[in-house]
């Protein structure tokens, strides 16, 4: 088997409304439903599949939990911009411009929490043009 990326992942929230209309208000991503009412956060070549608490889709995880992921994303846009977008939503940035290590080597995050309090990292590739 050899793996090529991540299709999607679900986040398990108390208030799938509020999730997503955060997500596409601050992180840009779109709000979609499938399925029987089911909501997912499409970006990039992936996605997020929203399951609220008490209702998630079966299968599942075996203990899921609202605000227990931590998610980072790469961002396209330098990370002035990014900053510049979070204060004019006035998103608070709980932690910012900390130097990481993304898959692919250097990174520089800031990191948010939404509704649920799951703490999101966006970050910008620091690699070398």
């Amino acid at each position: 088997m050899q793996l090529d990326r991540l299709d999607h992942l679900v986040l398990t929230v108390t208030d799938s409304a509020a999730t997503c209309a955060f997500s596409a208000r601050v992180l840009g991503m779109r709000q979609v439903s499938f399925g029987a009412g089911r909501g997912a956060l499409p970006f990039g070549r992936q996605k997020i599949n929203v399951h609220r608490t008490g209702l998630e889709f079966e299968p599942k995880a075996l203990r899921p939990t609202a605000d227990s992921a931590d998610l980072c994303f790469l961002a396209a846009r330098p990370r002035e911009a990014i900053l510049a977008h979070l204060a004019a939503l006035g998103v608070p940035v709980e932690e910012g411009q900390v130097a990481r290590t993304g898959a692919l080597g250097p990174i520089r995050s800031v990191y948010l929490r939404d509704p649920d309090g799951t703490l999101l990292e966006i970050a910008v590739d620091e690699r070398p043009a």
